[in-house]
């Protein structure tokens, strides 16, 4: 019977920073797998690896020891260049905080990682007002984030994530700026976006949370104990 590989494959994976008597032990052998589809939450205490963990698998960072195959290709010991190449074509990140530019408007802000992939000026307009559309906010596309609500700005980072048609969505505390109500509604988005195929990996601190992903994988104190699948 055919086999398919993992999106992510992970293998005795430990970070140390510092050294000479201050080294910090982050990950401490990690083994990790994550089919294509599949919606994870990484939970754990502040402190316990999930967020250095979360950058590795982004491709942000690298591990000390231990291997990271990424949709079938290592990438552990790759050049920053090349991880940034990676992470533009293969991942989509939505972070706490929205990161979009103030200055850019919406339509803009989803369009720059296709621009930075090379995609022609119609199509990256073509595609950016149909992620909109697609997260519920294509009427604000000419606006400035300024004047969007908590809840829409993170629709917007969510559209810009799934720009260059990520193989996997990465959301980092998506919902930790939001009040419980529009928390809600984009951790909807996010279960929308995995019934639709997306492979998501999310990161909170918040069982509750994390109850609503297919798996709960628990982190502490550098290592990875796998908890049972959510009903």
């Amino acid at each position: 019977m055919k086999t398919t590989e993992p999106i992510v494959a992970i293998d005795g994976l430990t970070k140390v920073y510092g050294g000479n008597g201050t080294a910090v032990h982050a990950l401490r052998g990690i083994d990790l797998s994550i089919s294509a589809g599949e919606f994870v939450a990484l939970i754990g205490p502040s402190g316990s690896g999930k967020s250095t963990l979360m950058a590795i698998i982004g491709c942000l960072d690298s591990p000390t020891a231990g291997t990271y195959a990424l949709d079938g290709q290592r990438v552990d010991g790759l050049s920053g260049s090349a991880l940034a190449k990676i992470r533009n074509e293969k991942i989509g990140f939505v972070f706490q905080n929205y990161n979009l530019l103030p200055k850019a408007s919406v339509l803009r802000n989803v369009e720059l990682p296709m621009l930075y992939a090379g995609v022609g000026g119609r199509e990256r307009r073509e595609r950016a007002m149909e992620l909109l559309a697609k997260v519920g906010i294509a009427d604000k596309a000419r606006q400035l984030p300024a004047a969007l609500s908590g809840g829409q700005k993170q629709r917007v980072a969510v559209a810009r994530a799934l720009a260059n048609r990520p193989k996997m969505l990465l959301a980092d505390e998506p919902t930790g700026a939001l009040d419980s109500k529009t928390g809600h509604e984009v951790l909807a988005l996010f279960q929308e976006l995995h019934r639709n195929g997306n492979t998501v990996v999310l990161v909170t601190h918040d069982p509750s949370i994390a109850a609503l992903a297919g798996r709960r994988v628990e982190i502490h104190d550098g290592l990875v104990r796998p908890a049972e699948a959510a009903a």
